[in-house]
């Protein structure tokens, strides 16, 4: 019955992700499959801390789009998600899922939360920042770089990171006094906090140092896609595997981690 509750709600919000162009159609697939998979070997817990990050992103995604139009030809991925970007930002969340049906285990449900903290606070800090007066500075030498630089962080950008973490952890305690989980409340909230900060810096650090870069021929930029100004880019950096959806993924499992070792300090 699970199973079936989680494919109806997942065909719903997929669909109408779909229909309002939040997602292409891979993303809409699987976005799908992981809907089903977090409510039918999970629970509201599981599929509604999902679901939060996803709407509350890309309503944000929407915010202001006009503003953030020139900043997003820098971005290999846009407000639009496909399969690959569902999966960077849901996909270590949906293997924990699986885990604590497996084994059930607090442990499994902070480093869920510390996830999807990470992931928020990513899209948060991206949209927020993005739409900052103050120019970015580098995660690395703390100097000024042009907007859309990866690895540039603002102050608008870090306060929405935290802001979005704490959200995942506001909703998750509401969803753990619906489903009446075993979780204690401080450490939901210290998860979210945690794992938010720590996936966002994550996240910074990564696309300042081996996350792949492409520079333009004609405007100069340097840039994720591969092709910009109508004209192909040149790789200048990074590792070439090193993309924006794995570096993504890795972001959202450090801050799984660090939601998780502080679940064990506690």
């Amino acid at each position: 019955m699970f199973w079936l509750i989680g494919a109806l709600c997942a065909f719903v919000v997929a669909g109408g992700a779909y229909w309002k162009r939040s997602l292409t159609l891979s993303g809409a697939v699987a976005a799908f499959v992981m809907g089903t998979v977090y409510f039918g070997a999970g629970n509201l817990l599981w599929f509604g801390t999902l679901l939060v990050f996803f709407v509350s992103s890309s309503l944000l995604s929407k915010f202001k789009q006009a503003n953030k139009e020139e900043l997003e030809k820098s971005y290999a991925k846009t407000g639009k998600r496909d399969a690959g970007q569902v999966f960077a930002n849901g996909g270590a969340g949906m293997l924990l899922c699986i885990f604590h049906a497996v084994w059930p285990h607090p442990g499994w449900i902070y480093a869920f939360i510390g996830v999807m903290a990470a992931v928020t606070a990513d899209t948060w800090a991206t949209e927020w920042g993005g739409l900052s007066r103050r120019p970015p500075r580098s995660v690395l030498t703390g100097k000024i770089v042009p907007p859309g630089t990866s690895g540039g962080v603002t102050l608008m950008g870090s306060a929405a990171a935290a802001v979005g973490g704490l959200a995942i952890a506001l909703f998750a305690w509401l969803f753990t006094l619906w489903t009446r989980t075993d979780a204690a409340w401080l450490g939901l909230w210290l998860a979210g906090l945690a794992g938010g900060l720590a996936g966002a810096f994550a996240d910074s650090f990564l696309g300042a140092t081996v996350q792949v870069m492409y520079r333009c021929p004609v405007c100069g930029k340097d840039v994720e896609v591969l092709e910009h100004c109508g004209r192909p880019t040149r790789r200048i950096r990074g590792w070439r595997w090193m993309n924006n959806d794995a570096v993504n993924f890795i972001s959202s499992c450090i801050g799984g981690l660090a939601a998780w070792l502080l679940a064990l300090a506690l």
